[in-house]
């Protein structure tokens, strides 16, 4: 049994806590740790109604990576599991240099005043990691992380070369609000207001946001929904880690709704991440507005309908074209019942603990920094199955591949 920190207490944070304290035999003494102490004190409570196990919990600004140090070593943690916000990455890999122990997180770090996400800065720590005999795994949630995977192990399994992948992300959930993010709803506003990018013909190519959709029919009867395409950061470590790939996109689906209200906001200025004088104070228009917006852990109470995420990949296998979709299919009602969460915290929380778990007992705890398409995908693949996140696999043709057709 191992000794893990985990810093974040929003909806993921109590997915990872919940899970972990689930398999005991891997996860021994855990501390759940947050700059709002009685966050984590109320998981802690409902971590116990539910698995009956005790989780410590500690107050920590992850901002401050000596204080986060210290309490490292007052933990005697081995794993720090990284699922506050993604301005803190940096500040948190550098706390588990100094105490010494290895790292995890779901999301690439990005500046507060800027809003662009890339890996550039965290895979700049990769000789520090390398010299201290310390591994930091990236972006172990589910888009980015078990994306990763699904691609790792088509590849490994289904593939001699891969060339088009595209990774689509459906909600098909209603939450009942007028309106609401799944997620923190200042890191997914800023997600959905930036430019577009996908990787074609060997670079990267910009786009208005929002400016490419089509409908996409989700199998198992999940729905037909609107899918727009959008940058997300586990296309930058494909296409670098698997150099077949020709063409790389992301879609997320987005109701008329959601993007009205997104409209309206981004014209009003309140999406604006500079900082605005009111009433002789500074503030963030859009710290303001996630200040006022539902509460993303509270929603799933309310939430009803499946998500559907997975990836069409499309290449050649023994010299013949071969296309594949690979897709997890998560019910709201289902999650809420089992952690008391939505299915979006749920999907991201589980492959978080999944990806400690291997780092743990797995093998992925190489000196260095890496992307969890670069370790071997089939022990997590089989954890997704064990563990709440059920995988399925359908063939297709090139040419529904390339229409993202994977309904017939």
């Amino acid at each position: 049994m191992h000794k893990v920190l985990i810093i974040g207490a929003g909806g993921v944070g109590s997915v990872v806590a919940h899970k972990a304290a689930m398999v005991p035999e891997v996860f021994g003494e855990i501390t759940l740790a947050s700059r709002t102490l009685t966050k984590c004190e109320d998981i802690a409570k409902a971590v116990k109604q539910r698995t009956g196990r005790d989780i410590a919990t500690a107050k920590v600004d992850a901002d401050n990576s000596d204080e986060t140090a210290a309490l490292i070593k007052q933990t005697g943690a081995s794993l720090l599991i990284n699922v506050a916000l993604p301005y803190q990455d940096l500040n948190l890999m550098d706390a588990c240099l100094k105490a010494g122990i290895n790292y995890l997180d779901t999301a690439n770090y990005e500046p507060r005043d800027v809003a662009k996400f890339e890996y550039s800065w965290q895979w700049a720590y990769q000789e520090k990691f390398m010299q201290a005999g310390l591994s930091a795994l990236l972006g172990s949630g589910f888009d980015p992380g078990v994306t990763n995977v699904f691609t790792a192990w088509a590849l490994k399994h289904h593939f001699d070369e891969i060339h088009t992948l595209d990774i689509i992300d459906v909600n098909g959930g209603n939450h009942g609000k007028a309106f609401a993010t799944n997620f923190n709803p200042e890191i997914n506003i800023r997600e959905v207001t930036a430019e577009c990018r996908h990787y074609e013909d060997g670079k990267f190519v910009e786009t208005p946001p929002m400016s490419m959709h089509q409908t996409f029919t989700c199998p198992d009867g999940v729905g037909s929904y609107e899918i727009y395409r959008m940058y997300h950061e586990e296309l930058e470590s494909l296409v670098k880690h698997i150099p077949t790939i020709r063409r790389a996109q992301f879609w997320m689906s987005f109701s008329p709704n959601y993007l009205k209200h997104i409209e309206v906001l981004q014209n009003v200025g309140m999406t604006r991440i500079d900082e605005v004088e009111y009433q002789g104070q500074k503030i963030v228009p859009l710290q303001f507005l996630k200040a006022v917006l539902p509460n993303p852990g509270d929603l799933g109470q309310s939430t009803k309908g499946r998500t559907c995420i997975g990836n069409i990949i499309a290449g050649i296998k023994d010299g013949k074209p071969r296309a594949i979709y690979i897709y997890n299919i998560c019910d709201h009602e289902a999650c809420f019942a089992e952690v008391g969460s939505q299915a979006i915290s749920y999907t991201t929380g589980v492959p978080t603990m999944i990806g400690a778990k291997q780092m743990l007992t797995g093998g992925w705890d190489k000196p260095g920094v890496w992307n969890v398409e670069q370790n071997d995908p089939d022990r997590f693949m089989a954890d997704l199955n064990s563990y709440g996140l059920p995988w399925q696999l359908i063939e297709l043709t090139s040419a529904h591949a390339a229409g993202l057709c994977v309904v017939q």
